[in-house]
């Protein structure tokens, strides 16, 4: 294996019209996608799946948990906010830091855990790299909220009250951060005005300063004070309805001013009642504070405490109640808000417009262009296309199987899977955002996979009446390895070059195309010609031996920016490009032979294929491309745009991260190379390097063997931080000579 050590990087066929080499020159739109996606940010699948189909996604803060009220009224308020929201026809998304990790959206568990911890950090603009860079939980401020929201791509946050100039703040300069960030950050924020302990005068005279529009929502404009219904103050304007809320806010953001705006909501008239008792207590509490010695962000917490004490927990309730009332009202105007931007059909062009292929892509509510956050539901979805299946997987318990009509004693697990469903799922749990086009049946299968599916984004998949939903069942050995499958795969048909023609608008605007080899051989020539056609890379998965040489038997193949085959795939797929019908391969060559071959191969394949990405179990994985190793790889259509025709040729291993024999061992290996590929994609769209993005799918293949499923719920985020990867990964790849 000396020889193999070296880089192999020769120029090759010289006279061939289509050897293809990438020299990717990012443009700046995609490495500010890169920023927001390098791993800081976490955005749950129900928020982001909300975001990508232009719902109405609602952001809330977490310091009203961490900080705002004692256990357990704040767990409890989350809660009750959050289903508020729901009901009225929204996604809740609350914003924390998690082990240094910036969350939009929440488990249950981790709101839960939130609302016990007791070191929590409140965390506003200016702590929010401290905090993460020490791993540690923050409570995000109203500041910080924003700034989490807006990087999502959600226009409208809730929250209780927002801080603002402290009373005699022209001498001690005490202005909360929260009046500079809605300077400048276009989300919208939604709140009952700001608190009566803070200079309203000064507060609002600051906003006006900061360019910031303060409407009170309702028949006045008369500015509330948080549990009283008016300040003494007026808003510049008011807006009684949601949609007209909605429209000013798409107005904001059609103009890309770049702030945000406050619509200031009185607490309902049957808290106010208690107001007057209220404000009595919180000057006591402002007087005592000030004894005390209590200055900065101690104030507010200790002001609320002492008032609910005085006001023997009056003052606790109608601060929920303002906050429930917040809530709704901000679901009302976030409802309206997406249905105008969807029903202009906001769109925007980024990247070169001079004659390569722009994306054209939806806006989602409150981006920014012009901010350049990015994330990618806001660069453009990638598209999955292919197979949703129903598994059966049967395993012998503790001893190797008995054949001949005899029963072995086992385990039988129903998980889902599908080549095509695996890569979306996980996708989806990697936070790519893929939209998936599949087909399943009204049958029970296909309901509970539907269900089971439901952090997916299914809006595309077909349903079929007349026809059963996919199923596989799988007898696996000792080893997890296959022995004998059946599959009832009729429906697989249903997924014709008509179907997909009814969705040519979510093609040709897709960022990256995956493709399993399940569907029907026409609808392979058909998609990717429709890819070619409009300049988007487009990801072959061959599924198996026999599947894989369906896209060879036709030019489909020379139109493929990316194949990942195992090694006796690669041979199928060679074998059908010679016009070899029958396909047997009963050989088991050496490592340093099957290397060879792939070599050989590979060569052919990559005439016109850009990559191929060859797995060879327990022995790794192959990247063969015409590039250079360290060259980025090509996920857009400026990337297909750079190739050029030189015909170089590398060629680089990886060992696998799990074998058989490691600790844990293997469980199931379906679904392990979906993993590989969606780890792989998944860093490809975040721009992260090759070596950083086949690392990343090689732990997310490793999660896969570990679990029963397909698909593990293991798979996270965190597979896109090049950090915590190079820290999982240490070796060094081998580049083949």
């Amino acid at each position: 294996m000396a020889t193999i050590a070296r880089v192999w990087s020769h120029h090759i066929w010289p006279s061939v019209h289509r050897v293809r080499c990438v020299r990717c020159h990012r443009s700046p739109e995609r490495s500010y996608s890169k920023q927001a996606n390098n791993g800081c940010l976490h955005v749950h699948p129900k928020v982001s799946t909300a975001l990508a189909k232009g719902q109405a996604v609602v952001a809330l803060e977490s310091t009203i948990v961490t900080h705002g009220m004692p256990y357990p009224d704040n767990l409890r308020t989350a809660q009750e906010v959050e289903k508020i929201v729901e009901q009225t026809g929204a996604t809740p998304a609350t914003v924390a830091i998690l082990g240094g990790r910036l969350h939009v959206g929440l488990a249950e568990n981790q709101l839960e855990g939130l609302a016990t911890t007791q070191d929590v950090i409140k965390t506003s603009r200016r702590d929010l790299a401290w905090v993460m860079s020490r791993k540690r939980t923050g409570g995000t401020t109203v500041s910080a909220t924003m700034i989490a929201a807006h990087m999502a791509g959600i226009p409208i946050f809730v929250t209780g009250g927002i801080g603002g100039v402290h009373r005699e703040g022209e001498t001690s300069m005490d202005v909360s951060a929260d009046l500079m960030e809605l300077g400048r950050t276009p989300v919208t924020v939604v709140s009952a005005g700001v608190k009566s302990i803070l200079d309203i005068p000064r507060t609002l005279e600051y906003l006006e300063t900061q360019g910031v529009t303060v409407a009170t929502y309702g028949d006045s404009t008369d500015f509330p004070a948080f549990f009283s219904r008016s300040s003494g103050v007026k808003s510049h304007i008011n807006v009684r309805t949601a949609k007209e809320a909605a429209e000013m806010i798409d107005a904001n953001l059609s103009l890309g001013l770049g702030s945000g705006m406050l619509i200031a909501v009185p607490i309902p008239e049957e808290y106010a009642a208690d107001g007057e008792q209220i404000e009595g207590a919180i000057q006591d509490a402002v007087s005592e504070a000030s004894d005390q010695g209590i200055v900065g962000k101690d104030i507010t917490p200790f002001i609320l405490s002492r008032v609910n004490e005085l006001t023997e927990g009056k003052s606790l309730k109608a601060n929920m109640a303002l906050i429930r009332n917040n809530a709704k009202v901000g679901s009302l105007i976030a409802r309206e808000l997406s249905s105008i931007r969807r029903g202009k059909g906001a769109s925007t062009q980024i990247g070169n417009t001079t004659g390569k292929r722009s994306f054209s892509t939806h806006v989602l509510p409150g981006s920014n262009w012009g901010r350049r956050y990015f994330s990618l539901a806001a660069a453009g979805r990638p598209l999955v296309i292919g197979a949703s299946i129903v598994d059966y997987n049967m395993s012998p318990r503790g001893k190797e199987l008995q054949f001949g009509g005899l029963t072995n004693e086992g385990t039988i697990e129903v998980s889902y899977g599908g080549v095509g469903r695996n890569l979306a799922d996980a996708l989806t749990r990697l936070g790519a955002n893929p939209a998936f086009l599949s087909a399943v049946g009204t049958d029970l299968a296909g309901e509970a996979l539907r269900s089971n599916c439901s952090h997916m984004d299914f809006s595309l998949v077909s349903r079929h009446e007349d026809v059963s939903t996919a199923a596989y069942c799988a007898m696996l050995d000792t080893k997890g390895e296959l022995v004998v499958g059946l599959g009832d795969m009729e429906i697989n048909s249903a997924i014709t070059p008509e179907y997909i023609a009814k969705h040519e608008a979510t093609l040709s605007s897709a960022q990256f195309v995956c493709m399993d080899g399940n569907i029907p051989a026409e609808t392979i020539q058909f998609v990717s010609a429709l890819c070619h056609q409009h300049r988007v890379p487009l990801w072959f998965e061959p599924t198996c031996v026999v599947k894989s040489a369906k896209v060879c038997r036709s030019d489909a193949w020379k139109t493929l920016t990316y194949a990942s085959p195992n090694f006796n795939e690669l041979r199928s797929m060679y074998a059908a490009l010679e016009g070899e019908e029958t396909i047997n391969f009963q050989d088991d060559p050496s490592f340093t032979d099957k290397l060879r071959e792939c070599l050989q191969l590979s060569r052919v394949l990559l005439r016109h294929v850009y990559c191929l990405t060859i797995t060879l179990g327990e022995e790794g994985i192959l990247v063969c491309r015409n590039a250079e190793p360290e060259d980025q790889f090509v996920v857009d259509a400026q990337g297909l745009d750079d190739i050029e025709i030189d015909g170089m040729f590398s060629a680089v291993h990886y060992p696998a991260a799990t074998s058989p024999t490691s600790e844990g061992g293997v469980v199931s290996v379906s679904g392990a190379g979906d993993c590989l590929a969606a780890g792989i994609v998944a860093c490809m769209l975040s721009g992260h390097s090759p070596d950083v993005c086949v690392k990343a799918g090689l732990l997310a293949a490793e999660r896969s063997l570990r679990s029963p499923h397909a698909v593990p719920t293991t798979l996270g985020t965190e597979l896109t931080s090049p950090d915590f990867i190079l820290e999982q990964m240490t070796f060094e790849p081998s580049r083949l000579q």
